[in-house]
This record gives C-alpha cells, sequence and structure tokens, in this order.
C-alpha cells in the first residue's frame, strides 16, 4: 500500500502558481507564458499571459516578449500555427537560442510554397 503525499499550489505576485511537495520544495509549476495572435498584417495579440508584446522581424519571423522573465532559459516552448482558415499546411520552428526575456519562432508553408510565410493564427505555450 503507497502513502498519499500532500502537494501544495503556492502563488506569488504575477508569476504562475508553483506546486510544492508537503517540505516545500517546488515540483513543478503551471505555463508561464502563453499567447495567440495574429501574424499577418499587422502582428496583433489575440490573447496571452505573460506576453508583453510579438516583434514581426520579417516574413513568417517573430520574437514573443515576456512580462515577467524566465527564471532561465531552460525552458520548453511548443508552438504551432494555421496559415488561414482554409489552409492548415504551415509549421513552427524555434529560432536561435531562448533567452529569460524572449523566444524567436519562424512559420512556413509546407507544401505549395516551401519557405517562411505569415501565418493567420500562432499558439505559443512556455514551461519551465
Amino acid at each position: 500500500m503507497s502513502t498519499l503525499s500532500i502537494a501544495t499550489i503556492k502563488s506569488q505576485n504575477t508569476l504562475p502558481p508553483a506546486v510544492q511537495n508537503s517540505s516545500g520544495t517546488e515540483i513543478g509549476t503551471f505555463c508561464r507564458a502563453w499567447v495567440n495572435f495574429n501574424g499577418t498584417g499587422t502582428v496583433a495579440i489575440r490573447a496571452s499571459f505573460n506576453v508583453s508584446s510579438i516583434t514581426d522581424n520579417g516574413t513568417g519571423d517573430y520574437t514573443v516578449n515576456f512580462t515577467t522573465a524566465m527564471p532561465d532559459a531552460n525552458y520548453a516552448a511548443n508552438g504551432s500555427t494555421v496559415y488561414s482558415s482554409t489552409v492548415r499546411e504551415s509549421v513552427t520552428f524555434f529560432a536561435g537560442t531562448p533567452s529569460t526575456t524572449a523566444i524567436r519562432l519562424v512559420t512556413g508553408y509546407t507544401y505549395a510554397a516551401p519557405g517562411a510565410t505569415d501565418t493567420a493564427y500562432l499558439y505559443v505555450t512556455i514551461f519551465r
């Protein structure tokens, strides 16, 4: 028979809540940042958490800027895109070295005209 451990969820300031074990050691966190944005025309954030802005670096090339810096650059980033409401063949690549204050990504169209392409729907999540 195993014993159940009690975990505490602790929230402080603007950071996401942290899960701590019974001795107070952090054992995990919730999503540290996420954003849903439009990458065509004038780039615009639809909704977000801990994302201050998006920088448009050129066709299909964006930087997601964090409101509150990550504790280090050892986080996991996930990104997905939809080229338009009718065409869904697009991909996301993270470019360069992530930093504590931002992460850069490139999106591309995969079939008819492979290469960097602005996409209508971009979704990025950051976990640490």
